[in-house]
């Protein structure tokens, strides 16, 4: 292998380690949130680090799907959000 292939390596390792813990402390706020905002605030935010794993993957495994799969968990996660958001705020998702 090559030095470059090496760095980029090491550099996957580090990025799925950092991506992990903010999932873990992501978590931790979901279940020890003293609000829904809070929770609700955490929940896209594991979202967005399952995204960000999905990504990571891919680009270790040097698959294109992944990058799809991550467009959907990506709407998914918008909607998702939105729909909790509006529950809290008014008690009903569609008007």
């Amino acid at each position: 292998m090559s030095q470059a292939a090496d760095i980029m390596n090491i550099a996957l390792i580090i990025a799925f380690v950092v991506v992990a813990g903010a999932q873990v402390l992501s978590m931790v706020r979901l279940v020890l949130g003293p609000t829904a905002g809070d929770r609700i605030l955490a929940l896209d935010t594991m979202v967005i680090n399952a995204l960000s794993l999905v990504v990571l993957l891919g680009i270790a495994q040097g698959v294109q799907i992944y990058f799809e799969v991550s467009l959907l968990i990506a709407m998914l996660g918008f909607v998702s959000t939105v729909a909790m958001a509006r529950f809290i705020l008014r008690g009903d998702i569609i008007e």
